[in-house]
């Protein structure tokens, strides 16, 4: 291991380290480095639990100090583990979740460790929304930092697009505002180019008025149905409003209360919407889903956001095994939908499967080099999902993914979703950021030339290999 953690050195931090220090041996240290994706399994030397900047600039000079790796923890959610390092420390921010809505203003303030479930919790509380993920527990700064894909992206745009200023401690132990005003070259990068340039540790984002009831739900077709259900979607999303956003869920029934028991566990195809206007207009532009076909299951209606948000949570609960592949397509065209129909349903465990999110609306309507996210200009996105418990059939849930990620790969813009990635090599960064690759390097050298915070989609400072 790279430098020394002594007692003495750790006595030293929590002289003045108002939050959790926990080391290998202490009775919470083993729930204290478990995250979401349970294929994670890291030993980090000291997990430092922040209770406010303070600790997080401190903890970024105590690292830098004793020459240790340094990984940093928001939500945990991301499926590559980069919230964890092996024998270094983790600057775990989860405990920092206070939100502050400005109601007169529409704006909202965040720190670090707040969940999209915590931020719609308190803006729905007055009627507003801004984008944010498809799962309540997803943390809201990694999905910020990556860009931000949710229901309401069509419409109000990404998460980082809602981004009016951020709180960063650099790699020098500095905490700076970052804004269009203030460090715009850093405001840039942090909008979709994610932890490389510190560690944010409040966001500030406006807001839109949304809510508390909206227009969401599913349609549940078999798969054998699926080729018409496709093409049918395909034709009826290509000219919708930029209050549609929707996705397609390829899988095997799950046991939801919502699905009669003797479906579960079949092949379903499943077009889940959520409509961001009036409740009369979503009912008109939502009809032709709802009258498709013989769903098995309709549950488009009038419903609380609040609750729409949490659809998928029961599916994506935190200690399961996960393994993604994604990228961009830039239609869903015949060709792509016989790949889908040939390969969702060779899925190798029950828990898996396939999410289509429909881009485009206000999502393409940023201009490409307006913030460091790239993949504006693809029409759908797709994360194929292996999910599994057991650690023993790693290799066939793992092979079928990459299977079926190929057959989908020649129909691909070439870009890929930075929070979709997994632990996929230099080349599969590039791809995620373009052209805005280099642009993003260079800030990167001017603000963290030793690569500090590398445990990351990391971009390499400019000049370096």
């Amino acid at each position: 291991m790279r430098g020394a953690l002594s007692d003495q050195a750790i006595g030293v931090l929590a002289e003045t380290f108002r939050g959790n220090l926990i080391r290998p041996g202490d009775a919470e240290y083993d729930a204290a480095r478990r995250i979401w994706n349970g294929m994670i399994d890291r030993r980090p030397a000291l997990i430092a639990r922040c209770a406010g900047p303070a600790d997080v600039m401190d903890g970024v000079r105590f690292a830098r100090q004793h020459g240790l790796p340094l990984a940093v923890r928001s939500g945990g959610h991301n499926v590559a583990g980069t919230a964890l390092c092996d024998d270094g420390i983790v600057l775990d921010l989860s405990g920092m979740r206070g939100v502050r809505v400005d109601p007169i203003r529409r704006t909202v303030r965040v720190q670090a460790g707040v969940t999209n479930g915590d931020l719609d919790r308190e803006t729905q509380a007055f009627g507003l929304a801004v984008t944010s993920g498809i799962a309540s527990t997803t943390g809201l700064a990694g999905l910020t930092l990556g860009g931000g894909v949710g229901w309401l992206m069509r419409r109000f745009g990404l998460t980082c697009d809602n981004l009016l200023s951020a709180d960063l401690v650099t790699a020098e132990g500095q905490l700076i505002t970052v804004s269009p005003d203030t460090y715009d070259d850093l405001f840039w990068a942090i909008r979709g180019g994610g932890g490389n340039f510190g560690v944010v540790t409040e966001f500030e984002y406006r807001l839109h008025p949304l809510g508390p009831n909206v227009v969401a739900g599913l349609v549940l077709h078999p798969a054998k149905h699926a080729r018409d259900a496709l093409r049918f979607y395909r034709d009826f999303v290509r000219e919708a409003p930029d209050a549609l956003g929707a996705i397609v869920n390829l899988r095997h029934a799950p046991p939801a209360p919502w699905i009669p028991a003797e479906l579960h566990g079949a092949p379903v195809i499943a077009m889940t919407v959520c409509y961001a206007g009036p409740v009369d207009e979503a009912l008109v532009e939502l009809a032709p889903l709802k009258r498709f076909g013989s769903p098995l299951v309709d549950t488009i209606e009038r419903t609380r956001y609040l609750s729409h948000q949490r659809l998928f949570d029961p599916t994506v609960p935190s200690g399961w095994r996960y393994y993604w592949k994604s990228h961009y397509l830039h239609e869903l065209s015949d060709q792509v939908i016989d790949v889908l129909v040939t390969h969702a349903w060779r899925d190798t465990s029950p828990l898996s499967y396939t999410l289509i999110p429909l881009m485009g609306g206000a999502v393409s309507r940023v201009a490409p080099d307006a913030t460091a996210f790239v993949g504006r200009d693809g029409a759908h996105l797709i994360n194929i999902n292996a999910v599994w418990t057991d650690p023993t059939e790693d290799d066939e849930h793992i092979a079928w993914a990459r299977e079926f990620f190929a057959a989908t790969e020649p129909f691909s813009t070439g870009g890929v979703y930075v929070n979709f990635l997994g632990n996929e090599g230099e080349a599969r960064v590039r791809a995620a950021y373009g052209a805005n690759y280099a642009r993003l390097a260079e800030i990167k050298r001017r603000y963290d030339p030793e690569n500090v915070f590398r445990f990351n989609q990391n971009i390499a400072p400019a000049g370096t290999t």
